[in-house]
């Protein structure tokens, strides 16, 4: 990658606004991505979520919750630090895709019925984070500062 690349992806004019949202959803997802992983707050970590997944279809199982369970918690990490925000907004925009859509839509909207409308929220947040990039206070705004001097 040439440093003109690595400029545009980490650059963000968006000021402060985009640490609104990486502060809560970075919080969000490294938490649903640790229960996944590692069983924290109540989750059933990589063996249960993998059973889990295989049931619903997404094989193989173990596979496809480490996959999702690192989607979320390394890209909940480096969206609360606004490292690689578009890269990781990718990831965990596509990681509520397949929730979305392999587990919640056929439910309806509501949180209520299980259905989609978090996962929804989610969504919305990591495409604004995709759009915008990191904002001014973020590791990816010190980077491009270090690139544009040297």
């Amino acid at each position: 990658m040439n440093k003109q690349t690595l400029i545009r992806l980490f650059t963000s004019n968006a000021g402060l606004a985009p640490l609104a949202l990486r502060i809560p959803i970075g919080i969000i997802f490294i938490a649903h991505g640790a229960q996944k992983l590692f069983g924290a707050f109540g989750g059933y970590g990589l063996q249960g979520t993998g059973q889990w997944m295989a049931s619903i279809g997404l094989e193989p199982g173990y596979l496809m919750a480490l996959l999702a369970g690192s989607g979320e918690f390394f890209g909940g990490v480096f969206i609360l630090l606004g490292l690689l925000t578009r890269p990781a907004a990718l990831v965990t925009a596509f990681t509520m895709l397949v929730a979305i859509f392999t587990v919640h839509f056929e439910n309806g909207l509501f949180m209520a019925n299980n259905g989609y409308e978090f996962g929804l929220a989610l969504l919305a947040a990591s495409v604004a984070l995709l759009i915008s990039g990191a904002g001014k206070l973020s590791a990816d705004n010190v980077i491009v500062n270090k690139l544009t001097r040297s």
